[in-house]
This record gives C-alpha cells, structure tokens and sequence, in this order.
C-alpha cells in the first residue's frame, strides 16, 4: 500500500505524523512533508494524527489527488528525513482554519 501527504499539508507543516512514525520515513522542504514509501511499513499510525487531514493511504485517496503519489515519490528522495516534531509554520492555524479543520475549545460550564 502507499501512503501519501496531500496539499492540505502545504503551508502549514504539523508534523504530528512524524512523532508516531515507527520508521522514518516522513522529509520534509520548506512549505510540507512528504513519506518515502521505500522505507514506509504502511502501519498508517500517521493519518488519524494529521490535523489537517493531509495523510491518505492511496486506497482512500480522492481521483483529484492522485497526483500526490508521483510528488511524495520525487521529493521524498530529494529531501532530508525529519525524525522530530517541529514546530508548525507562520500561519499553520489560520492555514488549519480555512480549511475547516480549526480546534474549537468545548466551554467549561
């Protein structure tokens, strides 16, 4: 199977995947990561961790997505694996928000 980040991800970079990621298979540019799917064991510990809901397994990938499978390939092999959790980019919540997945905070009545 593969397992693939989509450009939900982009611009905003949570790297929530990469403290579950049993093997290290998650790189990482300036703008998103990508899994090299040489290294990755498909136990798919790292979709219900994405906040922005970035990461598919290609089973589940919607056909305006594809495209996502032949990227991660390319730059996952150009870029340098991250092993740690970063810190979001400028703007990662707003970027959160607009696509609709925005925490809200449940009133303490």
């Amino acid at each position: 199977m593969t397992i693939v980040v989509t450009d939900n991800c982009r611009g905003c970079r949570f790297t929530d995947c990469v403290t579950v990621c049993p093997v290290a298979c998650i790189h990482a540019d300036d703008d998103m990561v990508y899994i090299d799917n040489g290294v990755c064991i498909d136990c798919m510990a790292c979709i219900p961790v994405c906040p922005v809901q970035a990461i598919f397994s290609a089973d589940e990938l919607p056909g305006d997505q594809q495209h996502w499978i032949q990227i991660n390939a390319e730059r996952a092999a150009a870029l340098p694996v991250i092993d740690a959790k970063q810190d979001p980019l400028p703007g990662a919540e707003e970027r959160r928000a607009e696509l609709g997945y925005a925490v809200t905070s449940v009133s303490q009545d």
